[in-house]
């Protein structure tokens, strides 16, 4: 009996072993949803799980800025039900998972694990209460450095007393910045001026008067141009950069993607490739069976700070010397 009972502890063995063989033999799904196409996130997002051995089937939608288009997305999450449903910012985020304050199982992904990349303020934004656990169906990665270290950054190249802003407030993850700029204003005492983007009729953001909205923040005394997190203003940062040239405004940038555009000075910046490569570490925890709600949500522990000499030399807004010791030069 002890040797029949031995057989089947066995062979039960091996039925498992043959079960998660299986598993790992089957392609993952991951519906991933983007918001203005295929960056360097997605691929390094798809190099890191290829690398790790995990078999995967995507199915990418981009919702092109395109808010409009996420209620259908959610519907065809529904219906094909992926393993992972990956997204790209805080509108496609929301759009697809809600907020804590607004999640409704017939408008949003609610019994899917979900995995968000580029969201500047998952708090800010309502996606979280804690960071530490976010209690729900996700879990994901910010790529903007904490508020008081951008400004700190700022005030080594040159000290301030008047920040200026320029923003999309049709846009939620801009709104989180702006307000976590007004609370540091308050605490640092220095006075941040704001100015919004002229809106169409829907309320959507438009390009027009750019130039003098960039003129009207160096005429109210600004002495640097914040460039938040801020899909909008990614879209027009050719104009909005050029603009604060011609008004001598310097710039500072939150992402990588303002940050490398002709013409802005300096920003403290993440890699997104590398920001890829984090959310990827999380999602293959999910894809090996750990809940998204006991995942952490965080963001990279190192940044890079770039400064454009170009720009730099056209403003004579030269780093100081100290900088070079530590910045990424361009």
């Amino acid at each position: 009996m002890r040797i029949a009972a031995a057989g089947l502890a066995l062979i039960a063995v091996l039925a498992a072993a043959c079960t998660e063989a299986r598993a790992q033999d089957k392609a993952q799904r991951i519906y991933m949803v983007t918001w203005r196409g295929v960056t360097d996130v997605e691929r390094g997002f798809q190099n890191y799980l290829s690398e790790r051995g995990i078999k995967t089937e995507y199915i990418v939608r981009d919702a092109g800025q395109d808010p409009g288009k996420l209620p259908g997305f959610v519907a065809e999450i529904k219906r094909l039900r992926p393993d992972l449903v990956y997204t790209w910012g805080t509108t496609a985020t929301l759009g697809i998972a809600g907020s804590v304050d607004d999640v409704d199982s017939t408008r949003h992904v609610t019994d899917i694990p979900i995995v968000f990349t580029l969201v500047a303020a998952p708090l800010g934004a309502r996606l979280v209460k804690s960071a530490k656990a976010s209690g729900r169906n996700l879990t994901g990665v910010s790529h903007v450095a904490d508020i008081r270290a951008q400004l700190a950054a700022i005030r080594a190249y040159r000290p301030f007393r008047r920040l200026g802003v320029l923003y999309n407030a049709a846009e939620e993850n801009s709104q989180a910045g702006v307000r976590a700029l007004r609370e540091q204003a308050r605490s640092e005492s220095f006075e941040l001026i704001e100015r919004t983007f002229a809106t169409d009729a829907q309320g959507k953001p438009v390009a027009a008067g750019i130039e003098a909205l960039v003129h009207a923040l160096k005429a109210a005394g600004a002495e640097w141009l914040y460039l938040g997190p801020d899909s909008f203003l990614f879209t027009q940062i050719g104009r909005v950069a050029a603009s604060a040239r011609a008004a001598r405004l310097p710039t500072f940038a939150t992402t990588q993607a303002v940050a490398d555009a002709p013409g802005v000075l300096m920003g403290l910046v993440s890699n997104y490739v590398s920001v890829g490569q984090f959310t990827a570490y999380k999602a293959e925890k999910i894809l090996r069976g750990a809940p998204p709600q006991a995942i952490p949500v965080e963001t990279l522990a190192r940044f890079s700070l770039v400064v454009q000499m170009e720009a730099a030399r056209e403003l004579d807004f030269l780093p100081p010397l100290a900088m070079f010791n530590y910045a990424e030069i361009r």
